[in-house]
């Protein structure tokens, strides 16, 4: 499958999280729509209010399921405007969906809903998750502990932190100074809360440093972990330069060495994506803007097959846009 395929024709979907559970594909995508907002670098624009849950049991020739809406903004006690990007984990038969949402002050925070099956639908808890921040959460599992990645500048708010404590004011670095970095924190044992504080995730350069705020390959949002012969692949998306790149490290903790882009751009503003490997081959899904001539906000989703190197590092994909 070299050639990338659109997944939802009839409807715009954008930012998935990819996951197989009982043998079966899951897709969780953000869900795009037309709510006429202006553009802005707050990204008011982004105006999604639902999930989906898309499924499939063969990604490259099988039929794609629509399991329709199974969490709306109007069922979440606290929710304010903005369901952005989700990611959801299984445990002991349950299901638990990370979303971030603004409250009733415009303020990003993470929430989890839990459904009895990967498909939903899924019951919000009463408040999000204490002391949570900022958007794009994404879970890796492993041994038994999960572990949540997240944060996203601009409108994303992560400037508005630091040692996860808000700041009066947004502080972006200079561009020789070091990169704010996204986070990573295990989750309570319930899968319920951090289990301990927030840690920055810090990406290296060759030589052993940390990115600065003005390298192309730096973080902007749109974490996601997956391990490929025992190393940890973390990829992000580098937001106003529009690549997705990918790191390697030894431990879910990091720190991480920047191999590189993984995506060129696509058409549209953003980059957003999931890694997975089904059924012995692996697949990017991820989203452009084509199918609405370029509208940043009304994205669709896409699924290319992805290729490793002998020496672990992954073939780049060409996203087809200019970058600009």
């Amino acid at each position: 499958m070299k050639t990338p395929k659109y997944l939802v024709p009839n409807d715009y979907m954008a930012d998935p999280a990819v996951h197989v559970f009982n043998g079966r594909l899951y897709i969780y995508p953000s869900h795009d729509r037309e709510s006429g907002i202006a553009e802005n670098d707050n990204g008011d624009h982004f105006d999604m209010k639902d999930y989906h849950v898309f499924s499939t049991d063969d990604i490259e020739n099988g039929v794609l399921t629509d399991h329709g809406v199974v969490l709306d903004t109007k069922d979440i006690p606290w929710a304010g405007r903005q369901l952005w990007d989700c990611d959801v984990a299984h445990k002991d038969g349950k299901y638990y969906m990370y979303f971030p949402l603004k409250d009733k002050n415009d303020v990003f925070h993470i929430g989890t809903a839990i459904a009895d099956k990967p498909e939903g639908p899924f019951i919000p808890q009463p408040d999000p998750i204490r002391g949570s921040y900022s958007i794009d959460p994404a879970v890796l599992e492993e041994n038994g502990e999960y572990y949540m990645y997240f944060g996203g500048l601009w409108g994303g708010q992560l400037q508005r932190y630091r040692d996860n404590k808000a700041l009066e004011a947004a502080v972006f670095p200079a561009a020789d100074e070091p990169a704010i970095p996204s986070r990573v924190v295990k989750l309570s044992k319930d899968m319920l809360q951090f289990a301990e504080e927030p840690r920055p995730v810090v990406i290296l350069d060759k030589n052993g440093k940390p990115l600065t705020h003005g390298d192309s390959h730096r973080y902007f949002e749109a974490s996601w972990m997956h391990k490929y012969k025992g190393t940890y692949y973390y990829s992000y998306s580098t937001g106003d330069t529009h690549q997705l790149c990918y790191a390697t490290g030894d431990n879910p903790y990091g720190p991480f060495t920047c191999q590189g882009v993984l995506l060129t751009p696509v058409v549209g503003w953003t980059t957003h994506h999931a890694i997975v490997e089904f059924k012995g081959k692996w697949y990017l899904f991820h989203h452009d803007s084509v199918p609405s001539s370029g509208k940043t906000w009304l994205r669709s989703l896409k699924v290319v097959e992805l290729e490793y190197n002998a020496d672990g590092t992954i073939q780049t994909i060409e996203g087809g846009g200019t970058g600009e």
